[in-house]
């Protein structure tokens, strides 16, 4: 193991006792039941009663077109519903008991606060998160900004969002989520706001803290060809409604929906993944 991978893997986090795939011997550790959301006057469903099991270790995507869904259904589940929804029955949604939520936003720039560098940001949800004295939650946050991929510099001077790229402010956002120690990463459309040369980067990057911490995720997207890279199964979703769902390589070797086929036939190749 190198120096990296032993300061993530110091982490602790729960989830790594559990492994890196999922273990259908296990309890959901995420069960959606009749899932219901409408707007706030009550004339609209948005979400039109779904209902989905994710297994610990696993990797599931949400997929579809904008306004399917899928965003809607991860916020419900991390509870921070947008204003003008409701949703129709808290008790749609369960986690299992002791597990901890993390999310990593679509937009990596708009999630960070601009005005406060980006180590101490990290070191705040440590403070809050682990109760870590003040000087280790700033060293330890250094050190893991580092092993995602920042520069070793961040040691002697701390950096702004501003002052970053898109992708380095995504391995920031996902250092924060990392920092609360969690079991599930809901990951929102992580790579659409980032340069195609670095979405291959970020999905390798998801990839490994998967298999290293045994993290559990649920992932949107609307390129099926990010949710074949990463996830063990999809789920399809059109008009607040699964369409479809199975393995990723039953769904995308022989999808049983037109919507889902015609999703399949605009895959957009993430570049330099041909290459291996």
């Amino acid at each position: 193991m190198n120096a990296d991978a032993s300061i993530i893997s110091n982490q602790e986090h729960p989830g790594a006792a559990a492994g890196s795939h999922a273990d259908s011997c296990h309890e959901p550790i995420i069960r959606v039941n009749d899932l219901r959301i409408t707007t706030a006057m009550g004339n609209r469903p948005l979400i039109d009663g779904i209902s989905f099991d994710v297994q610990p270790g696993e990797t599931v995507g949400l997929v579809g077109e904008s306004g399917s869904g899928k965003s809607l259904t991860l916020r419900a589940i991390m509870g921070l519903l947008p204003e003008g929804v409701v949703l129709a029955d808290s008790e749609s949604i369960s986690i299992s008991e002791h597990k901890r939520l993390a999310m990593i936003f679509q937009d990596p720039v708009s999630s960070l606060d601009p005005l406060t560098g980006v180590a101490r940001q990290v070191a705040e949800v440590m403070r809050y998160n682990q109760h870590l004295p003040r000087r280790e939650a700033q060293a330890q946050a250094a050190d893991l900004l580092i092993s995602l991929g920042l520069p070793a510099s961040l040691r002697a001077a701390d950096r702004y969002p501003g002052q970053l790229s898109g992708g380095q402010c995504q391995r920031v956002g996902i250092a924060i989520a990392l920092a609360t120690k969690p079991d599930i990463l809901l990951c929102d459309e992580p790579t659409t706001a980032l340069d195609v040369t670095v979405q291959l980067q970020i999905l390798d990057l998801l990839a490994d803290l998967r298999e290293r911490l045994g993290l559990t995720m649920l992932f949107v997207t609307h390129n099926l060809g990010v949710a074949a890279h990463l996830c063990d199964r999809l789920i399809v979703m059109q008009h607040g409604r699964i369409v479809e769902a199975g393995a990723t390589e039953d769904v995308l070797n022989n999808p049983q929906q037109e919507y889902t086929r015609r999703l399949v036939s605009a895959i957009l190749p993430i570049p330099g993944e041909q290459d291996r």
